[in-house]
Parts: C-alpha cells; sequence; structure tokens
C-alpha cells in the first residue's frame, strides 16, 4: 500500500501519472523504444513539450495574452540569477519572506541595487510583511508566493507599475489568482508538478530586451522562446511527467477545481492543529500556507512517541525542514484528503495515549 506522503519536495504524484511514466519508460508511444532513449528533437517528445507550454498557459489562463511558456533546468536556484541577469539594469525591490528569497536577494546583489521593502526574518520567517512600499524607479518587484520552509503565504499582491516577478514553486496551479497581474512566475516542478529536473518559467515577452549588458546565451530567456524550450536537451522524463501532471488537472476542472480540494485539506489539518493542545502552529494564522503545514509538538517529549505512531500509520516526510524543526506536513495537488484524515487521526491518537 502506497504511503501518504507529505514530503515537501519531491512532491507526491497522482497514481495514474506515475502509472503512465512507467509505462513510457518501457515503451513510449509503442515504438518500443524508453522515453528516456528517444531523440529529444523526436516528433514524439516535440509534441510532449509543446503540449506541456501549452497546457501550462490554459490551467493559468494566460493563453494569446503574449506570455510564454518554458521548461528549463536549474531550479528557482538558478532562476535567482536569471531573473537579475535579463531584468535588472540598475534597481530592483524584493519582498523578504523566508530562506528562497533570501537566496535570491543574493544572487540579484551582483547584478545592481536591491532593495528589501519588508523581511519578516526578525521573527524567523513566521508572517508575511504587509506594510511596504514599492519605489516609482524599479526594474522589478520580486516576491515568493509560498514558503516551504516557514510554512507561510502571501494571499494578495501588491499593485505595481513595474513588472511582478514570483517564485512559486511550491504553490503553482493550487489555486486562483489573477496571473495577469504577473510579468514573470518560475517554480521548480519538484513541488507540485512533477519530479525534479524542470523549471517552469512563465513569462510576458515584453518585459525583456530592456538591459543593456550582455547575456549569455544560456541564460538569456529570450534564447530560450526562440527556440521553443529546445535551445539545448531538455529533462526528457521530468517534462514528460509535468505534463502528465498539468492534463491530469486539466482533467479533474483545473485550479478552481484544485483550490476547493486544498481549501478542505488545510481546513482539516489547521482545525486539528488548533485544538489539540499537543500541537501548535508556529507561523501567523492569517499567512498560514494552504501547501506546507508546519507545527510543533507542546510537550517536545513525545516526540519519540508521534513520530512512532505516524510512521506506524504509513505517513511518510512529515519532519520539519532541517533548519527549523518540528513538523511540516505538506499538502500538494496530488495528495488526497483521506491522507490528511490519516494524519490527523494520529494526531488524536497521541493525544489518547497521555490521557
Amino acid at each position: 500500500m502506497k504511503k501518504h506522503n507529505f514530503s515537501a519536495g519531491p512532491c507526491i504524484l497522482p497514481q495514474e501519472v506515475l502509472q503512465k511514466a512507467s509505462e513510457a519508460i518501457l515503451n513510449f508511444n509503442e515504438d518500443n523504444l524508453s522515453l528516456v532513449e528517444i531523440s529529444h528533437r523526436s516528433p514524439s517528445f516535440v509534441a510532449v513539450m509543446e503540449k506541456g507550454r501549452q497546457l501550462a498557459l490554459e490551467l493559468l489562463g494566460l493563453e494569446n495574452k503574449g506570455y510564454k511558456a518554458l521548461f528549463l533546468q536549474g531550479g528557482a536556484s538558478l532562476e535567482f540569477l536569471m531573473v537579475a541577469y535579463n531584468l535588472l539594469e540598475k534597481k530592483a525591490a524584493y519582498l523578504n519572506t523566508g530562506t528562497w528569497s533570501d537566496k535570491a536577494i543574493k544572487e540579484a546583489k551582483a547584478f545592481g541595487e536591491i532593495i528589501e521593502v519588508g523581511s519578516s526574518k526578525d521573527k524567523g520567517f513566521s508572517y508575511i510583511p504587509k506594510e511596504y512600499t514599492l519605489p516609482e524607479d524599479i526594474d522589478y518587484f520580486h516576491c515568493t508566493s509560498n514558503n516551504t520552509i516557514a510554512g507561510t503565504q502571501m494571499k494578495t499582491f501588491p499593485n505595481t507599475n513595474a513588472p511582478l516577478v514570483c517564485d512559486m514553486s511550491s504553490d503553482i496551479f493550487s489555486r486562483q489568482l489573477d496571473f495577469e497581474k504577473f510579468d514573470l512566475i518560475y517554480a521548480g516542478a519538484q513541488k507540485n508538478m512533477g519530479p525534479a529536473g524542470a523549471t517552469l518559467i512563465v513569462i510576458k515577452e515584453e518585459i525583456l530586451g530592456k538591459v543593456t549588458r550582455h547575456i549569455p546565451s544560456m541564460l538569456n530567456y529570450q534564447t530560450h522562446i526562440d527556440k521553443d524550450s529546445m535551445f539545448n536537451t531538455p529533462s526528457v522524463f521530468a517534462v514528460y511527467v509535468a505534463t502528465l501532471t498539468l492534463q491530469w488537472l486539466k482533467d479533474l476542472g483545473g485550479i478552481p477545481f484544485i483550490e476547493k480540494v486544498n481549501d478542505k485539506k488545510a481546513a482539516l489539518l489547521y482545525a486539528e492543529i488548533d485544538r489539540n493542545p499537543l500541537f501548535e502552529g508556529v507561523v501567523a494564522k492569517e499567512d498560514r500556507s494552504t501547501m506546507n503545514a508546519t507545527f510543533v509538538l507542546t510537550d517536545p517529549s513525545l516526540k519519540d512517541t508521534f513520530d512512532t505512531l505516524w510512521k506506524e500509520a504509513g505517513i511518510n516526510g512529515l519532519h520539519g525542514h532541517r533548519s527549523v524543526g518540528g513538523y511540516r506536513a505538506s499538502m500538494y495537488n496530488a495528495l488526497p484528503l483521506y491522507s490528511v484524515q490519516v494524519l490527523v487521526n494520529t494526531m488524536q491518537t497521541l493525544e489518547k495515549t497521555i490521557k
């Protein structure tokens, strides 16, 4: 029996996606070749790449609106660099809401002046800063929509005349937003889309070509747009599985459908965290992430008992990030509501054992 997978990434994937992917590894499109053996220039894989890029735009409601979708490599960590390389001429504004924002700021500082308009570092990134002002003369504003490590999530986004850039690695396709507000979205596939190895970039093409510096071909978004994400050999398997996952989401009813499911999962778990005296959340309630719920035991001496209980219940990946400890339940799109109920039942079992 498959475990209840709360891992923060690589993420849980739909069972039907795993089945199709495993079949493709043995025999892709009944061509008697494995998916990982075929040429990335073959018509079979070019069709996969085109479909994946089209599905991404369709699900976000960005088709025929001047956006391009790319599947690249290097994860969000490379995007920290590429965003600044392509967009930062003089000055940019960043909202610092967690470890990954911190890393993005570090990379961008090599290319120009960085204004940190707000930060929650003072309280261990346990909240989202809300009272901040964006300068008028910035090249772009960068934020992180969901903070996987701390367990916070931006519920609203500022209006700005500058391009709005967002790292959506851990909550893309999970909730409805006005995606036209964003000029550049990037997301590592391994958080909510597929296996590690691919990065989705959705970009409004008109924001490019504004910097005066030379941009190396491999780091130039325009290069990859012109080559339809095939400038170099793509991560064939990762792109294929991401495409399968996006099709699975479309077949379910898209983002409007999955948002309702995600809200139910989060409500169920947070209700137990707030009710059960043995647990407490660690971030501001109004900023709690729907994707990554972080919590701790009120009595640390119960750790071994609780760890044994959830492992016996077939739960995987519940430990918090090594930098913060505690527990983290990642409830990505493919995690069923039933798995969250199993976790809640386990938390209630712990409560009964000490009475």
